[in-house]
């Protein structure tokens, strides 16, 4: 996914907020620079805590994170206790934290926003960090939107995605051009013990019984080979397309090793899925509206005037908010009471018949 990374708060599922729910599949995530700045330790908090507990605070958007319990109010915050739920956990030890929880991303660790710089930048769907798309190591498709990447730190670290990469990966993905300040090659091993688990299953029955074919060994025998350098680009819905045989889970899954990589046989941790759910739901609180619901029963006129009343309505508070603006005043509540008796007399009139037509 791309910067364009506008306030989730339209779009985020306010029901799956981690304020007591645990480890959360995906959420909106912020980071603040008042309470855990530089030099102290990594922290991140939910969309509901950023404006309940840390308003009028320094936050750094991080966009979305996978698999986060929030951390407001914690062991991490000497002076701050959560006000929407007290009762935490001294730390969160299975989030993960990287750079962009004190307000720097990409291999050159500079802000987003960034005054000096508008190249645009992309999150990688492994490590989640976001870097410019002239750092990626390759040429940048032009429909990036449908596309997830995967940085080239990532793929050399999960080498065998770059097998995948060589059948999966579209012709516009990311090998056209050598990335040169990566020169170590990280060399992956599954842990013993997991090994002979997938390879001799409990249940003693052969592999053959236990297990459909496995596709990553097929296409390793087909050869099919790429240069392995740079980021990768992966067209929808390339997912679906990695195998899930055991031993292949187990590639996935293993924590000594790898980092455990089976969010990627999910096709719903996408940022895509998470946005369309998004939508979903506000499209949903929008049918359940009460004012909808009930323009819904009224006929053709009467919707139109409610509607046009309604956007008057919305002119007049505008004009009547700048007059505040321009004058450099605060608006109080007795302020907001006086427009809306104001509001109010003038309907009164209109049903009275003081006015008419000419």
């Amino acid at each position: 996914m791309i910067d364009d990374r506008v306030s989730l708060s339209s779009t985020a599922d306010y029901g799956h907020l981690s304020l007591s729910q645990g480890y959360v599949k995906r959420q909106a995530l912020y980071a603040c620079n008042t309470c855990t700045p530089k030099g102290s330790e990594a922290a991140g908090i939910c969309l509901a805590c950023s404006y309940k507990c840390h308003e009028g605070h320094d936050l750094f958007e991080l966009y979305t994170k996978r698999n986060f319990r929030c951390d407001c109010g914690n062991g991490k915050f000497s002076e701050l206790q959560c006000k929407l739920h007290p009762d935490k956990d001294e730390v969160n030890s299975l989030n993960k934290y990287s750079q962009n929880f004190f307000g720097v991303y990409c291999t050159c660790g500079r802000p987003y926003p960034d005054p000096e710089d508008q190249d645009e930048m992309i999150q990688c769907v492994v490590c989640e960090d976001w870097l410019h798309g002239r750092h990626l190591g390759c040429v940048v498709p032009d429909c990036v939107e449908l596309q997830e990447m995967i940085c080239e730190s990532c793929m050399k670290t999960h080498s065998f995605l770059w097998t995948y990469a060589s059948h999966l990966a579209g012709k516009a993905s990311c090998y056209l051009t050598v990335l040169t300040w990566h020169k170590h090659t990280v060399i992956h091993m599954l842990c013993t013990s997991c090994v002979d688990d997938a390879i001799e299953p409990s249940c003693k029955r052969s592999r053959e019984e236990v297990e459909p074919r496995c596709r990553l060994k097929e296409l390793q025998v087909i050869g099919q080979k790429r240069v392995q350098s740079g980021a990768v680009f992966w067209p929808s819905p390339w997912r679906s397309k990695l195998c899930s045989c055991r031993m292949c889970q187990v590639l996935c899954l293993c924590l000594v090793c790898l980092t455990g990589l089976s969010f990627l046989l999910d096709e719903s941790d996408t940022v895509l899925a998470y946005e369309n759910k998004g939508k979903n739901s506000e499209q949903r609180r929008q049918e359940d509206d009460p004012l909808m619901s009930a323009l819904d029963n009224l006929n053709h006129v009467q919707q139109l005037e409610i509607i046009h009343g309604y956007n008057d309505m919305k002119t007049e508070l505008k004009d009547f908010l700048q007059r505040f603006a321009a004058e450099g005043k605060v608006v109080t509540s007795d302020d907001i009471r006086q427009f809306f008796e104001q509001q109010s007399r003038k309907r009164r009139r209109v049903d009275a018949g003081e006015f008419y037509c000419t």
